[in-house]
């Protein structure tokens, strides 16, 4: 695993202009059974891949908080909404409640999240590989190919079913 995550930037950065024509194309004319084919080409892909073996997403990025992640977390800690905000989170550039610094402060040593049964909507949906209308995510999806090799093999599975 850990050869496989220091070549995944590389990789995803050699695919990037290969897998933006694809996506542009994927976006025109989305074929009919897409979001069905990504349901099966994320089920298979996680048959495979363990979270836990990698957990890159958590020691690289930080996911959205939404109010709702905010309450619900804050509330499992037992910290106010604020004191949950003043300790863990800043606002970004576009104004979204985002983690201080990664890795998370939730990840423990043995990749396990210390709030999984709350974690926020953001990490439980990761990497968004089954997501409905797939097509419409492109941009967050390119992003994803150099951060998780799960979502990586999937995009590869994907290019080599559908012929744009």
């Amino acid at each position: 695993m850990e050869e496989l995550l220091n070549n995944l930037p590389f990789r995803a950065k050699e695919k990037h202009s290969e897998n933006k024509r694809f996506f542009s194309k994927l976006k025109k004319k989305p074929p009919r059974n897409l979001d069905y084919m990504m349901q099966e080409l994320h089920q298979a892909e996680f048959t495979k891949t363990n979270c836990l073996d990698c957990a890159n997403c958590c020691k690289t990025t930080g996911p959205l908080f939404t109010d709702a992640d905010i309450v619900r977390i804050s509330k499992s800690l037992r910290l106010k909404p604020q004191q949950f905000i003043d300790t863990y989170l800043r606002i970004d550039e576009e104004n979204d409640f985002v983690l201080k610094r990664v890795p998370c402060a939730f990840l423990g040593e043995d990749n396990y999240c210390s709030i999984y049964s709350v974690r926020p909507k953001a990490c439980q949906e990761f990497p968004h590989t089954d997501r409905k209308k797939f097509q419409q995510i492109s941009n967050l999806t390119l992003k994803n190919v150099a951060i998780c090799p799960a979502a990586y093999h999937i995009v590869e599975e994907m290019k080599r079913r559908i012929k744009t």
